[in-house]
């Protein structure tokens, strides 16, 4: 390698060391079929999430042209994900940053898939919908200093620390299904709020390491 090269390689290890995240250290990120571009604009996309797309996609088979909505899009890994795996349906996607709506349109125009992105927050979920998905801010404020450095240091507040928005969501989504990512040890919470607001059918899958991870429902009245 060449000096310059060399010093390339030191930047980056430099980075590392400062326990900035790998993924935005290398600016790309793999998700599902799609390689994102990744920095500090919006959370590393990560495997649990993967286990929101499939769910997504279980619900939306048989559908012809669902109307899909995305609550705080990120990096685009959800909607794109969708858009990519399921072609025919209308995906919609909001997020309260503009600069991670900005790291999304970067996205989605170098995959050449097609989502409709817009500043926005949940009051989006009340357009309706067939499916309204989201992965929101579920860290609890007093939680931050325990998280690794990689994520309290580095990944957006914003898109981290959040609390009752799961529940939110659910009381203002016009939507036939409601698909959430939640945090450790939260899903029975929100399964039972979701209940509460009349939702049926509700069910919590697993991620990989066995955390219940994605919690989904139908609305009775949809």
């Amino acid at each position: 390698m060449t000096e310059g090269e060399l010093e390339q390689v030191r930047v980056l290890l430099r980075r590392r060391g400062a326990r900035e995240p790998l993924a935005y250290v290398l600016g790309e990120w793999g998700f599902r079929r799609l390689t994102l571009r990744t920095d500090a604009r919006a959370l590393v996309p990560r495997p649990e999430t993967e286990i929101v797309v499939d769910r997504c996609l279980a619900v939306l088979e048989g559908l012809v042209a669902p109307r899909v909505l995305d609550v705080g899009v990120g990096s685009g890994a959800i909607a794109l994900a969708i858009a990519d795996e399921c072609p025919g349906a209308g995906v919609t996607a909001v997020d309260v940053s503009v600069d991670a709506l900005a790291l999304a349109r970067e996205n989605a125009d170098r995959l050449g898939l097609a989502v409709d992105l817009r500043q926005g927050d949940l009051a989006a979920a009340a357009e309706g919908w067939d499916l309204v998905v989201s992965n929101p801010p579920y860290v609890h404020a007093d939680e931050l200093p325990s998280l690794q450095a990689e994520v309290r240091d580095w990944e957006p507040e914003l898109a981290l620390v959040g609390h009752g928005l799961h529940q939110e969501l659910a009381e203002l989504a016009r939507t036939t299904w409601l698909v959430l990512e939640v945090g450790d040890g939260q899903a029975p919470g929100v399964a039972r709020a979701l209940e509460d607001v009349g939702y049926v059918d509700v069910r919590v899958t697993s991620d990989l390491a066995g955390v219940e991870r994605v919690v989904e429902a139908r609305r009775a009245d949809a």
